[in-house]
């Protein structure tokens, strides 16, 4: 595997924080839109959660559809348009006084998100060299993984101190700040190839659905699911073991332990191939569940932090990257938006299950038996996909040269 060839190019950067701004948007309103809708908008709470699913349901869809417009117009453009529609999105919440007006909004701000997310997968795809992709996404999911952290954290605090109008115009300005970054791109004619002029747009299942993804993205969807009850409620089962300023700190630990640990397992990934990587990783992420069920100290709830973090933290870039490998890189937004969007279904029914679930069996339980079901999960991963692993693997680099 060779290294004289550049990863952190100004492309490369301006790409990774055009993410970052983008991912804390999502993850800022994530956590206050609830809020929001309940105590500003009094929107009753059995419906808050309709917040998130609209938006969400938004994203699923439109990644289904984007393809044939993406094959237009091609991928820099739509990229550009989608963070506009972010940009619009956020300031159309400022003048949203209503519940309906709000849920529109949401669907209109999930659509601008399920296009970009699959676009700037798509293009760093395109961006990075072949011998380093898997070191290349790894640190390009990073910024989603760091924006996982800050988004939160600045979104509570602006509602808290500040109130709802300020969080509102801080939301506007990470979108303002990703629009920026995106300007700063520059890619040459032979990275990201031009549409035909003339191609026609078409509708068709083919073209929304990039067939051989289907099985790394239904294994994706169950990953997902098993990952859903510690992204949706971590925190709230941190403040049931009274765990203090401690238990605010599981998303930090675990974006620190990926800083650290992501090189090693990107390149381990172009050097080797996926399918070692996927055990350890697995491995981490169960073992990290499973301390999670037991922890009775802050210690041991902050070593969860880090082994789900190793775990499922470079899990999923491998995933993505594989995702991106797996169809012809003509498709690879394609690719990525059939991965993503059922990957996404599989959080939505895991959070959902999650919230049932928690009522009847408890946080404990509840942690041990994901555990439990992650197992399950790589023996499925393994005989639907692993088998296929070394000659797919071999096949795509030689695909994608």
């Amino acid at each position: 595997m060779s290294q004289s060839e550049p990863l952190w190019t100004k492309n490369f950067i301006s790409l990774f924080l055009c993410n970052f701004f983008l991912f804390t948007n999502y993850y800022f309103l994530l956590v206050t839109m609830p809020i929001y809708a309940i105590h500003d908008l009094h929107i009753d709470e059995s419906l808050s959660g309709l917040v998130s699913a609209v938006f969400l349901t938004a994203a699923i869809i439109v990644r289904f559809v984007a393809h044939p417009l993406i094959e237009r117009y091609g991928k820099l453009p739509m990229l550009k348009w989608s963070i506009i529609m972010f940009v619009i999105s956020s300031l159309l919440y400022l003048f949203s006084d209503n519940p309906a007006s709000l849920l529109a909004v949401r669907f209109l701000h999930g659509l601008g998100f399920g296009v970009a997310t699959m676009v700037a997968g798509a293009i760093v795809a395109h961006i990075v060299p072949l011998s380093r992709q898997g070191e290349g996404m790894g640190y390009f999911v990073l910024s989603s993984n760091l924006a996982m952290v800050a988004g939160p954290f600045f979104g509570l605090f602006s509602l808290e101190r500040l109130g709802a109008f300020w969080m509102l115009v801080f939301a506007l300005g990470c979108t303002i700040a990703s629009l920026l970054s995106f300007l700063l791109i520059r890619l040459a004619a032979q990275q990201v190839k031009r549409p035909a002029a003339k191609r026609q747009l078409r509708f068709s299942l083919k073209q929304m659905i990039e067939p051989s993804v289907l099985p790394l993205a239904l294994i994706g969807a169950l990953f997902a699911l098993a990952y859903a009850p510690v992204l949706s409620f971590v925190s709230v089962y941190a403040q049931s073991l009274h765990f203090g300023e401690s238990g605010n700190l599981f998303f930090v630990i675990y974006a620190a332990v990926l800083l650290v640990s992501r090189p090693f397992t990107g390149r381990w990934f172009d050097a080797r191939g996926p399918k070692a990587l996927v055990v350890f990783c697995t491995a981490s992420f169960a073992i990290g569940l499973l301390l999670l069920s037991m922890a009775k100290t802050a210690a041991v709830y902050l070593l969860s932090a880090a082994l789900i973090g190793m775990g499922w933290g470079n899990l999923f870039p491998i995933l993505q990257t594989m995702a991106i490998q797996s169809g012809p890189l003509s498709r690879s937004s394609s690719s990525l938006g059939t991965f993503l969007s059922v990957f996404d279904v599989g959080i939505s029914a895991g959070s959902f299950l999650t919230g049932v679930l928690m009522t009847s069996f408890g946080f404990r339980t509840l942690y041990a038996a994901d555990a439990a079901f992650l197992l399950v999960v790589f023996i499925l991963y393994f005989s639907m996909v692993g088998k296929k692993l070394k000659k797919e693997y071999s096949h795509a680099r030689q695909e994608h040269a």
